[in-house]
């Protein structure tokens, strides 16, 4: 099996943004923003964020990502990304004790960075490519300063053009910039080469649209003022056609699914006896049965001891696991015991103890009333809110037609 790992470099020191990679464009961190893209390509199977930041890992974990700390030597201005690179896949495959076949460097600098870009540049060197960056188109014309000129001297030149000839733009040769957001390469041929180019290069075009650096202020200033047009609505989660493709049956072994405000609205009411009552929404219940039905296997997972989650349980005929501390370790346990392959696991939560989890799956699904993290994190977002038949809707994802048919 290939194994593909995006590396996100997320320094904690920036003299021109000072605190950089944790500001938040679109209501998201930056680094969450490039773990989000990360977790929701196709071809990454696992996200890693280098940095020398505590709060930084912090964040990079609550989204989704593992962390790896970045040594001094490696965190000043002088450091390459290519040697915080090297470090993170060494530490990634020593951690795991296995082999990276094709390592992506992606930048969270680059708020616009969509995850169909980050599937086509791993891609590119999936396909036989030796590295593949991310390019926009250019027809602008260059100029540069002649060195030393004095005034009324040589003066400027052009780069890329004569300046005594100004062909129309449809005339000129079309350029490519590279827009700095992406990077794919072989590992072998990079911890040889120790660079992000060599042999034979593709090149991925991307939307100029989205092209942009966080430098400095003024950067910052038009990526917050662009989100809302390149995001959607701020504080709503992005629609599923802007995810990618929805999971279908072919792509899922088991469904597991979180119960307090993934199958509840997250309220809890409490009687005059101290008794607590949950609201259910009958629609998850049909998704549930027709998942059942389909042979799809299930789980309940849950952190909380209540009878009421396992009275759900019996009601739906589904096991479930609740009292539980590690959910994540829990879940792992029983994918092993059940022959199930974790990236083969649709998993359903809503907050952030629901992390570890979606770092574990494949398929991190969020409601929409989840927390804006796990929504950031999420492979898909739903359109429904937890308790109002968000579990239906993804059912009906899964199964289609056999869904309404059943």
């Amino acid at each position: 099996m290939t194994t593909v790992l995006a590396v996100i470099p997320a320094r904690g020191g920036s003299k021109g943004v000072p605190g950089k990679n944790l500001a938040q464009v679109g209501d998201v961190p930056l680094v969450a923003r490039a773990v989000r893209e990360c977790l929701g390509a196709r071809n990454i199977g696992a996200v890693v964020v280098t940095t020398d930041d505590p709060g930084i890992a912090a964040a990079a974990r609550a989204a989704g990502a593992e962390s790896v700390e970045r040594p001094a030597e490696l965190s000043g201005d002088a450091a390459t990304s290519e040697a915080a690179l090297l470090h993170a896949l060494d530490t990634y495959e020593e951690r795991h004790e296995t082999t990276v076949d094709v390592v992506l460097l992606v930048q969270c600098t680059s708020p616009f960075l969509t995850r169909d870009d980050i599937d086509k540049v791993a891609g590119a060197v999936l396909d036989g490519a030796d590295t593949a960056l991310t390019v926009a188109p250019f027809h602008g014309f260059i100029w540069r300063d002649t060195a030393g000129a004095p005034r009324g001297g040589a003066g400027g030149h052009g780069v890329n053009h004569d300046k005594a000839y100004r062909p129309r733009r449809q005339d000129r040769p079309e350029d490519l910039l590279e827009t700095g957001a992406a990077y794919a390469m072989r590992a072998d041929g990079f911890r040889t080469e120790r660079h992000r180019f060599f042999g034979r290069t593709e090149l991925v075009r991307t939307d100029p649209a989205r092209v942009l650096e966080i430098d400095d202020p003024h950067d910052l200033a038009r990526a917050r003022a662009l989100a809302p047009l390149l995001d959607g609505i701020p504080g709503s989660p992005p629609p599923p056609f802007a995810q990618g493709p929805l999971p279908r049956r072919d792509d899922i072994d088991a469904v597991v699914i979180d119960f307090d405000g993934t199958q509840t609205d997250d309220r809890v009411l409490i009687d005059s006896e101290g008794r607590e009552l949950v609201a259910v929404h009958r629609g998850d219940g049909l998704g549930i049965a027709a998942l059942r039905r389909a042979g799809v296997p299930l789980l309940i997972l849950s952190t909380e001891q209540n009878p009421v989650v396992a009275a759900r349980a019996r009601k739906l005929r589904v096991p479930v696991l609740h009292g539980i501390d590690r959910k994540d370790l829990a879940l792992k346990q029983w994918c092993e015991e059940n022959g199930v392959a974790p990236e083969r696991v649709l998993y359903v939560g809503n907050d952030v103890n629901d992390l570890p989890c979606f770092g574990l799956v494949g398929w991190p699904v969020a409601v929409a009333s989840a927390h804006d993290v796990v929504r950031a994190a999420a492979r898909a977002v739903t359109s429904t809110p937890g308790g109002a038949g968000a579990i239906r809707e993804i059912a009906s994802w899964i199964l289609g037609k056999e869904l309404t048919s059943s």
